[in-house]
């Protein structure tokens, strides 16, 4: 049985769901955010905007900081961006 952890305060959570694993969490991370709806100014976010995100360490998964290279295995992934 998988829990949902609790969304971070003050952050906008995205949830990243796999049919396959992705070798780099930028690329689909930016997908996920240009096909939302609920917050337009992620919506529209440019990939130099995203990448200073990770840079100032501003999104996490179960609350630690991640990296834009990191891989994401198939499945479920809940990811808090702080600040929105």
């Amino acid at each position: 049985m998988s829990t949902v952890p609790v969304p971070t305060p003050n952050a906008f959570r995205v949830t990243l769901t796999l049919d396959y694993p992705a070798s780099r969490m930028d690329n689909v991370l930016l997908k996920a955010l240009r096909e939302q709806d609920e917050n337009e100014e992620l919506k529209n976010i440019s990939r130099a905007a995203l990448k200073e995100l990770f840079l100032q360490k501003k999104i996490l998964i179960k609350g630690q900081r991640a990296k834009s290279s990191s891989a994401l295995a198939k499945g479920t992934t809940y990811v808090d961006i702080l600040g929105f």
